[in-house]
């Protein structure tokens, strides 16, 4: 995920709006607005958060690898750290802290977040087992950054482990050829350790189903949500000069036998925020053929960073193997849906990133609050439908494909007219600007 300096004009509206802001504003990640649709509503349950620090041996070391030089025999490995933020059900009457500390986007800025979940909170000891839900950011970015997602999920019965992918954070970001072949390696390390803490003593026994997993990404992260899910990369970015050092890309290249052996049949669905790739040549029509599970893409049609038409748009297009749909914020543009609100330290001028930090979080035309709470009923009605079996929530996904198109046509009892094509969830004149469009395997 790539971000770049804005109009002079967009910066002065953000600096405009910085100063319109309390002086002492909490950075609320919870917010829920009053044309928030239906299953945006937090659930039912307490949540809480903890932290755990994971080490996966043997990796290559990426950054150890001299692309000017001779290629290395043996590759260099190393045990490559891997923070993960874990938001679970938690016991009922859990208290404390409900602060998330964290950095903004120029990686030293302290940022403290506001939301429901309860710090080290004792887990929910009912016997229920959870689905679970993997969440992978973008380049940079960290595990707090769609933490607006990943607490409200929560509440409606998943666990879900946000990681923090070493060498993309905001504080660590390197080399993008460590991104691009760590990004799927990662998610399926955590999936790995998420099924062994389950099944060892510690807050996590017993409380997940790694079986049942679900895995969420945007940007870089919907990249490797791409790979993870089955669809190999190109021969061509596999000899970008700019991309992994000596071809060490090519363990996800299409039709080869290590990316034919990644895909993990415990990973039953993927969302895909603004997956990047497409637009610089790492997908075809072959490669993405390659997806086995069903997919939710979601995108901003004026997405400049991972591009829509010949970008995100092209990847739903071309994952035929599998039935998927595609939400589209029209107007919106690469934070479409998936970054929380823009912390209030964050509205300033910063001389080394060249833009205004908030910009990393927002979009030219959309709130962002609402982009959040539209990203978050759709994604429960899409995990509740692949992960639960609730067959209710298919309903919430059979929609009119222009939300503008929608009738609402309701009697005085409450009851639907013949002609009703609102949006299931929305309420009346609040499902505007958006297009929901599906395709089945073959189409």
């Amino acid at each position: 995920m790539f971000y770049r300096s804005k109009s002079a004009t967009a910066t002065a509206m953000v600096i405009g709006l910085s100063a319109t802001l309390p002086a002492h504003a909490e950075n609320r990640i919870d917010t829920q607005l009053p044309s928030a649709p239906e299953l945006a509503a937090y659930g039912s349950l307490p949540v809480g958060v903890r932290q755990i620090d994971l080490s996966d041996p043997g990796r290559i070391e990426i950054l150890a690898i001299d692309p000017a030089a001779a290629k290395p025999d043996p590759l260099p490995t190393y045990d490559r750290p891997v923070t993960v933020e874990v938001w679970y059900p938690a016991a009922a009457g859990a208290s404390g802290s409900t602060t998330l500390q964290t950095v903004a986007r120029d990686g030293t800025t302290a940022v403290a977040l506001e939301g429901r979940a309860v710090r080290d909170a004792e887990p929910d000891a009912s016997g229920t087992v959870y689905p679970l839900v993997l969440v992978s950011h973008g380049y940079p970015g960290n595990r707090f950054l769609m933490s607006h997602l990943a607490e409200n999920i929560a509440s409606k019965g998943y666990v879900v482990a946000s990681i923090d992918h070493t060498d993309s954070t905001y504080s660590d970001k390197a080399a993008f050829g460590s991104t691009l072949v760590n990004r799927s390696l990662d998610q399926l390390f955590v999936l790995d350790e998420m099924a062994r803490l389950s099944a060892e003593a510690g807050f996590l026994n017993g409380l997940l189903d790694a079986d049942n997993t679900g895995l969420i990404g945007y940007s870089m992260g919907g990249y490797g949500a791409v790979i993870t899910a089955g669809g190999g990369v190109t021969e061509a970015s596999v000899g970008y000069a700019w991309g992994a050092p000596h071809g060490t890309l090519a363990q996800h290249q299409a039709g080869s036998e290590t990316h034919k052996n990644l895909p993990d049949a415990r990973i039953k669905t993927a969302v895909a925020f603004g997956p990047w790739g497409m637009n610089t040549g790492f997908w075809d029509a072959e490669g993405l053929s390659g997806v086995q599970i069903p997919m939710l893409f979601i995108a901003g049609s004026q997405d400049d960073v991972s591009l829509y038409e010949k970008g995100v748009r092209a990847i739903w297009e071309n994952t035929t193997g599998v039935d998927r749909a595609l939400l589209t914020y029209v107007n919106g543009g690469h934070n479409s849906g998936a970054p929380m609100p823009a912390p209030q330290e964050s509205f300033r001028d910063d001389d080394a990133l060249g833009f205004n930090v908030s910009e990393h979080y927002t979009d030219p035309v959309w709130d962002t609050a609402r982009m959040n709470n539209i990203a978050q009923h759709f994604v429960t009605a899409w995990l509740d439908l692949e992960l639960k079996g609730d067959s209710e929530k298919a309903g919430y996904l059979d929609l009119t494909e222009d939300s503008n198109a929608g009738i609402w046509s309701v009697a005085e009892d409450g009851s639907e007219k013949p002609d009703h094509t609102y949006w299931k969830g929305f309420a009346k004149g609040t499902a505007k600007g958006l297009l929901y469009e599906r395709r089945a395997a073959g189409e």
